[in-house]
């Protein structure tokens, strides 16, 4: 029976089902809490303001509320604080029943109800809204008052499941101000139908400074684990990227050439190499990824495909050096800077190596 054909597709069909419950349960769930916890700050921000309660008042409802429901999480003093914050935030926002779940604005032909820093908000937006945790709108909240730079993280998000901590380092990193600021030749080496995407999923600047490395005293085990590393960051920041390989092999009439990391993305149909440098960007850099470019394209780039494309990651560079390197040649390519905290952060200490020791790793 396990090795009937019908029974294995049927095996198969029921595991989707099951997944796809959970995920739609898990789905229903978050938005369930945020509407609780947005009615719940809506709640005390009103009868502390009509009642004009002291600012204690938060503390003694956490308590009392504990008391009628022993075990009751989430629903501690600070917790409260941040419902209260979530509502204010979005507070021209208006919540209908859970059983609809949905944002919408309120009636602004009512006076003093006329909108402040929310704008409507499109299904995209509505469904990404719903789409994060409580404790990434709080991130959000606290760390972006531009509302145009808080929904931009919050899409990305919801679109690429980041965790509040990958989320964190987007903000670190300014990705909001920096995606589509990369140096590159796109313009004539793209079709115009990729321009668009190609400058969204790459970035002018890489946040390093998370990487995990072991301190080992082979120095080839620590190069394979800073590349590894480098790998899993880029496919946590990036869009759509599939890992193929690092040190990627290439022959050309007996000759051999290593890509130091090599993938697919999805978006875009093609090939993507990186090149790693450990010191400022030098013209030569563009000149040796230009050659693996043509190479991939005459001999692993599938028909169906398009071009492959370049990113030279170094230390720093100068951009005027940078358009005047890439300019003549007919590939797709550009070059991004990493950069790499010298303060570690806590929850990293003992397990990153530090910021010189990662320069000198990247060849």
């Amino acid at each position: 029976m396990k090795t009937d054909k019908n029974y294995i597709e049927f095996i198969q069909l029921l595991k989707q089902e099951i997944i796809k419950s959970r995920y739609q349960a898990a789905r229903l769930a978050n938005r369930e809490q945020l509407l609780l916890y947005y009615k719940t700050g809506k709640m005390l921000s009103e009868k502390v303001q009509a009642q004009k309660w002291g600012a204690k008042v938060l503390e003694q409802i956490a308590v009392d509320l504990q008391s009628n429901l022993p075990g009751l999480k989430g629903f501690s003093f600070t917790n409260l604080k941040k419902m209260r914050q979530f509502y204010q935030a979005y507070q021209n926002l208006e919540i209908r029943p859970s059983a609809t779940a949905q944002i919408e604005l309120a009636d602004f032909s009512v006076p003093g109800t006329e909108p402040d820093l929310i704008g409507p908000l499109p299904t995209g937006q509505l469904d990404a809204f719903y789409g994060i945790s409580f404790t990434h709108h709080i991130l959000l909240l606290n760390r972006c008052k531009v509302v145009e730079e808080r929904f931009f993280y919050l899409e990305n998000a919801a679109a690429h499941c980041w965790s509040v901590t990958i989320m964190e380092h987007q903000i670190d990193a300014d990705l909001f101000k920096k995606q589509g600021k990369l140096p590159n030749n796109f313009d004539s080496t793209l079709a115009q139908s990729l321009k668009p995407s190609a400058l969204k999923v790459f970035k002018d600047e890489y946040l390093l400074d998370f990487i995990a490395g072991d301190e080992l005293d082979d120095e080839r085990h620590i190069e394979q684990q800073v590349v590894l590393n480098i790998r899993n960051f880029i496919l946590q920041m990036g869009k759509g990227f599939c890992f193929i390989g690092n040190q990627y092999r290439l022959e050309v009439d007996g000759d051999e050439f290593f890509i130091d990391l090599l993938f697919f993305n999805r978006h875009l149909q093609c090939l993507v190499a990186f090149e790693l440098k450990k010191g400022k960007f030098k013209p030569a850099d563009a000149g040796q990824l230009n050659f693996y470019l043509n190479v991939l394209d005459e001999k692993i780039k599938l028909q169906q495909e398009n071009s492959s494309i370049g990113i030279v990651l170094c230390k720093e560079k100068n951009n005027t050096v940078v358009e005047f390197a890439i300019k003549s040649f007919d590939k797709a390519m550009g070059v991004a800077t990493y950069k790499t905290s010298k303060q570690t952060p806590v929850q990293m200490k003992g397990i990153l190596p530090d910021t010189d020791e990662l320069g000198k790793l990247l060849e």
